[in-house]
């Protein structure tokens, strides 16, 4: 029987956390700016998604104010976290990073510090008004240039050229065309553009449920799927391999991020399927295809879903039931192919399976499993739908409940979480640790790229 290992390769450590954190890896003032403004951010939204503000009636944003913090701050972090390029200094931050990080946190919470000014004036866009709206457009293409690589940038720039090359398009594609001054006021002076309904998809949603699933696992949510995949299926033929294939797809329960899946289970799998005789080549596509398949998997899928819902009208739970046959399908899939590929190497069991039971022993194994979660997910809805208050605070009570007793649930049931990458040891601890990673999740969630893999810029 082959030991496991006790800590996950360093250069596979450091190279998830580097992917997951923008490639940048830096203390003293510049990594604390990047802690304390992913925690600052996490307590904004949340702040905006409770009842509090109106039951205080204190604090109220409208939701164009919200959006313009909301991408004021994504675009601050983002210079802060991602290098101009691959062959940028990683442990340091330059001054003129800095310099970007602070005009683009201005130009993106424009609407918010001057909301009176512009609603007093509609349509009739000042100079500065123009000049910061084209300085922010193109900031704002050049962080996701840095974040997400130059294909989406590229992406950005044609539509950009097509709304000023209108007059000299042929046939169908010509139209009147825009000057730039009404272009720039219509894409970021208006809730049309930049702040229009995909901008609020990420304020109202898609950074909660990030969040959520980031605090899941901070409490050990995904290091105890890690180990029930394993007391499951690592007594089998490939089990690594299947680990990695049933990990992935649990944790793709409550993370939507490849490189939050890398991060819990491919730390562990991937030296463990090297040891167990399937090589590096096929380890890393192995935990590569389970990864990214988890964006797939309900409830969260993602950004997709969360845009469905908005532009088509789709209901969330119909997107959430017809996503879950094609998810589990290729996750069938991909584990009948990992168990091919382990018979064809000739790979044997790395385990030893445990001692047999009765089949009493395991129907009441299986009992006690079931009716905890059922126990769980009662208590859970218990207080979602409000039998936790009376009167005029039960509402209150069951909208700061449903996630605040789930999460309480997770973090007793799963213990501590697992000891963090290097690249995750500047950020701070417990619930404060939580809310900075699920910020540092949501600036750019690298939703194609391989995780631990730069592009070349």
């Amino acid at each position: 029987m082959t030991k496991e290992p006790h800590s996950p390769a360093p250069d596979l450590e450091q190279l998830v956390a580097d992917a997951d954190r923008g490639g940048r890896n830096v203390g003293g003032v510049a990594g604390a700016t990047l802690a304390v403004g992913a925690l600052i951010w996490s307590v904004f939204q949340l702040w905006y998604a409770s009842p509090l503000p109106f039951a205080l009636n204190w604090g109220i944003f409208n939701d164009t104010e919200a959006r313009a913090l909301h991408l004021g701050i994504a675009m601050f972090l983002g210079y802060l976290a991602y290098p101009a390029s691959k062959r940028s200094a990683r442990d340091r931050m330059p001054w003129y990073d800095w310099a970007l990080a602070l005009t683009a946190g201005f130009c993106g919470s424009y609407l918010y510090l001057f909301y009176n000014e512009l609603a007093g004036r509609p349509g009739q866009p000042t100079t500065m008004d123009v000049a910061t709206a084209a300085i922010g457009l193109a900031l704002l293409l050049e962080v996701t240039r840095r974040a997400l690589g130059l294909p989406m940038t590229v992406l950005g720039l044609v539509f950009v050229a097509y709304a000023l090359a209108g007059p000299w398009l042929p046939d169908v594609l010509a139209h009147r065309g825009a000057s730039l001054e009404r272009l720039m006021s219509h894409m970021w002076l208006t809730t049309e553009g930049v702040y229009g309904v995909a901008l609020g998809v990420s304020v109202s949603y898609i950074f909660i449920f990030v969040l959520l699933g980031s605090m899941l696992d901070k409490c050990g949510a995904g290091n105890y799927m890690m180990q029930v995949s394993f007391a499951l299926l690592g007594h089998l033929r490939g089990g690594p391999a299947k680990v990695a294939v049933v990990s992935s797809a649990v944790n793709g329960l409550v993370s939507a991020s490849s490189v939050a899946n890398v991060v819990t289970g491919g730390i562990f799998t991937i030296p463990l399927m090297k040891k167990a005789g399937y090589g590096g080549v096929r380890a890393g596509a192995i935990e590569t295809s389970s990864s990214v398949n988890g964006q797939i998997m309900p409830p969260v899928m993602g950004a997709a879903a969360f845009l469905m819902i908005e532009y088509v009208g789709i209901p969330y739970t119909d997107i959430i039931r017809h996503a879950i046959l094609p998810a589990a399908i290729s996750y069938i899939a991909l584990f009948y192919i990992v168990h091919l590929e382990a018979l064809k190497l000739g790979i044997q069991p790395m385990m030893a399976s445990g001692p047999s039971r009765t089949p009493l022993q395991k129907l009441a194994g299986w009992g006690m499993g079931i009716s905890g979660t059922l126990v769980v997910m009662g208590a859970v809805y218990w207080i979602g739908t409000g039998h936790t208050g009376a009167g005029g605070r039960r509402r209150h009570l069951a909208a700061a409940g449903h996630p605040g007793g789930a999460l309480s649930v997770a973090a007793a049931h799963c213990g501590a979480p697992p000891r963090p990458a290097a690249g995750y040891r500047h950020q701070p601890s417990g619930a404060a640790a939580a809310l900075a990673d699920g910020a540092r999740r949501a600036v750019f969630p690298d939703p194609h790229r391989h995780p631990g893999l730069v592009p070349e810029r």
